[in-house]
């Protein structure tokens, strides 16, 4: 069957290019990517894959309202070494023209292109719990209980109109590695001082509230592509909704076929509270599922060189595939980094590209 649609939005309508819906019930994804117990494939083969969070790639600011520096595509994706993985923002603030308010595509068109041209994988990510690169709003337990499904943003769109739109448009991509449902989710309650980390408090029954988001959101996306694991998006440490054993109820959704951690860890090497990779690791495996890290960060710059950097990854990246972990991605390439300052910042010219270079399999 062939679906259509058209989306209406800030007074403009867009026609959307039709995809074939996948086939119901298939037992292995269609595309490239597929998952086993503890790992993944890439065309029939293992794959590790490795790479970068490239989150700014759809920004061009001529369009849209961006979010960072703006990327040359081609020059980019030319620099990665075969087989790589790039993790990016596919929101519907890129999609939408800051001169017009309607529905434009380019900028987002023109990242699955170059990764085509390039013989690339990408990973988008549907949208974030922080509003960062959109409307500045966090999503608290009631956008998980529902908002998603009501609350118009960016566009005029709800989460659940741009995911349609989204997925239909660039499911038949050739790049497309598979689909993260939002970045980071947490099913915090906002106080009367505000959303930030301090003002946040967990309700009882958060842990539910976000499977019953994961089950719902995932299978509208099954429902329009069933030819791509969906991953997870979790931060992996004490966020309300995944603290502690709360994780074992969340992660054993049927819509998540790849379980996510982000690791961040001091200058001593010590991750956050609640951060426990291991169980992380060992809950993975008791579901059968395969768990990447898709964001490792490690500051350099003002604060340690690139090079220390680099060395450092390698050793992490040895160590946490030994352990188990499926993937990692780092955090994050930018076109123009930083280096007076302490930061996450990876450049063209960072050593840490001959890291993941070396950790692809």
């Amino acid at each position: 069957m062939v679906l259509a649609l058209v989306v209406c939005g800030l007074g403009a309508c867009t026609h959307l290019n039709s995809v074939p819906e996948s086939a119901p019930g298939n037992t292995h994804f269609a595309a490239r990517v597929e998952t086993t117990s503890t790992g993944l494939s890439l065309n029939g083969n293992p794959w590790w894959p490795s790479g970068f969070n490239a989150y700014q790639l759809g920004t061009d600011w001529a369009v849209n309202t961006g979010c960072g520096a703006e990327v040359d595509l081609d020059d980019y994706f030319a620099k990665l070494p075969p087989r790589a993985l790039t993790r990016f923002n596919l929101y519907a603030s890129f999609a939408v023209n800051k001169h017009t308010g309607g529905l434009d595509f380019g900028p987002l068109d023109a990242v699955f292109a170059a990764a085509k041209r390039h013989g690339q994988m990408v990973l988008p990510v549907l949208t974030g719990s922080s509003g960062d690169c959109e409307n500045g709003v966090f999503k608290d337990r009631s956008w998980y209980a529902g908002g998603w499904l009501t609350t118009r943003a960016i566009g005029g769109m709800t989460y659940a109109d741009w995911m349609s739109i989204a997925v239909r448009r660039w499911a038949a991509e050739t790049s497309v590695a598979g689909w993260e449902l939002v970045g980071e989710p947490e099913t915090s309650t906002c106080s009367a001082s505000g959303c930030d980390l301090s003002g946040r408090t967990c309700g009882s029954g958060a842990a539910q509230v976000l499977r019953d988001f994961l089950d719902s959101a995932g299978r509208r996306l099954r429902d329009i592509d069933r030819g791509h694991p969906v991953f997870a998006g979790f931060t992996g440490g004490d966020q309300c909704g995944t603290a502690g054993t709360d994780m074992d109820l969340v992660a054993q959704s049927p819509q998540i076929d790849v379980l996510d951690y982000h690791d961040y860890r001091n200058d001593e090497g010590v991750p956050p509270a609640g951060s426990d990779l291991s169980a992380r690791i060992a809950l993975a495996h008791r579901l059968g599922k395969p768990i990447v890290v898709n964001e490792l960060g490690i500051r350099a710059g003002a604060c340690r060189s690139t090079a220390a950097r680099a060395t450092e990854l390698r050793i992490r990246f040895s160590d946490i595939r030994r352990a188990g972990v499926a993937g990692a991605l780092l955090w994050a390439f930018v076109p123009d980094p930083r280096n007076d300052q302490c930061t996450y910042d990876i450049g063209y010219d960072d050593p840490a590209w001959r890291v993941v270079a070396g950790a692809i399999v």
